[in-house]
This record gives C-alpha cells, structure tokens and sequence, in this order.
C-alpha cells in the first residue's frame, strides 16, 4: 500500500521528495490567489477521473504518466486513488494559495476526508523553501480530519468565492484555529485588496517602495519582493501594470510580456533585465499617500469571486472593508 502526500506546488511536493517522507507526492498546482476564479464545475472535472482533459486540467498532471501507472493511478480520480492508498496526508505550507487549496481539498471531499487513512498536517513553513534535510526531521503534527475541519473549510471556502469580501473579512471574527494557518491566509488576502487612499494592494505597493529604495532593474526587484501571496511570474506582471498604465506608476520597463517565451529570445531577455526603473510622479504620490492608483488608471481584476473595477473597487485598511 502507498503513503501519498497531497501539496499545492511542484516546488513544495519536490522538497518533500528530496526529503525521503512519502513514496508519492502530488501537487495540484492551482493558482487560487490570480485571475478569474474556476467556475465549480472546472474544479470538480480537475479532480475527476481523466477523461478528455488537456494535460493542465487534472490534479495528476504534475506527475510523469510512467510514475502514475507504476503506482495504479494511470487516469483515476482523487478520491479513487485516495481509496488506493494506506495513508493519504495533506501538506500544505503556510502561503495564501497552499492554505486556499487545503479548505478547496476539504471543502470537495467533505464527508469523504473523515477516515483513518486520511491526515492533515499542520506544516508551519514554507515548504517550497524548505531543506531537504532539515525537512525530514520535521515533526509535523498529523491530526484526523473532523467535521470541525470540514466545516470551517467548507465556510471559508464559500467565502472567497463570493462575489464581494465582505464573508471573507467576517472569518476574522470566528474561531479559525483548528486550521492553525487560515487566519494569516484571510489578513494576507484582506491586504491584497485596494488600499483606501492608494488604490493599490500591498504587493503592488511593495514593488514601488523597492523602486523607491534604488532597485532599479526588475531582476533586482524580484529577488526583494517578500511578498507570500504571489509567485515569481505573477509579480512581473504586476510590475507590468504599474508600468504600462494609461498613468503609470512606474517608469523605464523597456520590454514585456515577462513570460517564459522571453528567456528563449536573447534579445528581449536583455533588454527586459537591463530596464532601468524609476517612480514616475504618480508613483512618488502613492508613496507619500496624496493619491490613488485607481483615480487615474481603470481597475480591472479578480479577488477571489470578487471583480474589482473602478466602480466597484472595495478597499481595504485595518479597521473596515469599505466599497
């Protein structure tokens, strides 16, 4: 019988191979912090059984089909498979979108994730930044999944898919801790929103202050970035639209999209990393708090289930929600 590790990312699923703590780990490697949300009916065909399914629409596409035939899986279901295996155990790091896809996982197998075989791990790092081997001395506490955890995954869940912030804001006034991770992940998410006198979120603002501090070439922005709710790729095209606005914020980019195509161009690639940035003086306004992003520029993005637009952009401080 097999011990399969569930994890939200090939980074934090390689880490736990490397450290010898499981004969399959599986990352889902959905990005539930960017862009439109999933509608259900696309989750639920990513954990069922192949069928039709391009090879970035099922939760088995992070592993190399010979390795899933060498333990049964081939096309199966998550929970097919999960019935396969002796142990089941969900590792999830501490980020936003890994603490996301553990009340997404909880929230599909419901009643299902209340057996023995079944195991929730309260990890507390980040396990895609872990060391190998200091990863296997880890002891992280297993606990069995309850109908407590259910249904606070369950309510926390509907509440980031809901079309306003507002369910996800009142999670900070509930009991979370039997998801030790998930009251970090709702202030994380809650800074993300539209700040009340800039316009930006707390990413978008992280990236003009290092601007502001003398990091002027976007592989020099990155590395300092420190941010948890978005990833390496997602933060360049944050930088894109603070640079490309109709107002920019940021001046001096001097190539995009920052895709992966442009590591295959030579010459894009270059000019992309030797783009000198700077503030332009709507950028240095921000900074001081004497203007808003958005009175400037059309706000067009996803939230969770929550479109931000200019005529609907809630905002977020630290002692309201407000639209």
């Amino acid at each position: 019988m097999t011990r399969l590790i569930l994890t939200a990312d090939s980074s934090s699923a390689g880490c736990v191979v490397s450290a010898g703590l499981a004969d399959l780990v599986i990352a889902t490697e959905l990005r539930m912090v960017w862009g439109p949300p999933r509608s259900d009916a696309e989750l639920a065909a990513f954990l069922e059984a192949r069928t039709t399914q391009g090879p970035d629409s099922s939760w088995l596409y992070s592993q190399p089909r010979q390795r899933r035939q060498l333990f049964g899986f081939k096309d199966l279901g998550l929970t097919e498979a999960c019935e396969r295996c002796e142990t089941v155990e969900l590792w999830m790091g501490t980020e936003p979108n890994a603490q996301l896809v553990l009340i997404w996982l909880l929230d599909y197998l419901g009643p299902r994730a209340k057996t023995s075989r079944m195991v929730l791990r309260h990890v507390d790092v980040s396990l895609g930044e872990a060391e190998p081997a200091r990863l296997a001395k880890s002891k992280f506490m297993g606990v069995a999944i309850t109908d407590d955890h259910l249904e606070v995954a369950s309510l926390a869940w509907q509440a980031y898919r809901a079309p306003t912030p507002h369910a996800w804001f009142n999670l900070l006034g509930r009991d979370l801790s039997i998801l030790p991770q998930l009251r970090r992940c709702v202030l994380e998410m809650l800074e993300e929103l539209p700040g009340r006198t800039t316009g930006l979120g707390a990413s978008e603002l992280r990236i003009l202050e290092l601007i502001a501090a003398g990091y002027e070439h976007p592989f020099r922005v990155f590395p300092h970035f420190q941010r948890r709710v978005f990833d390496y790729w997602e933060a360049g095209t944050i930088l894109e639209k603070l640079a490309l606005a109709p107002v920019p914020a940021v001046s001096g980019l001097a190539e995009w999209p920052f895709t992966l195509e442009m590591y295959d161009e030579p010459e894009r690639y270059e000019r992309y990393k030797e783009s000198r940035l700077s503030l332009t003086a709507l950028g240095k306004a921000i900074l001081a708090g004497t203007e808003d992003f958005s009175r400037h520029n059309p706000i067009d993005r996803w939230w969770g289930g929550t479109r931000l637009t200019n005529d609907r952009l809630w905002r977020w401080d630290p002692v309201l929600l407000v639209p």
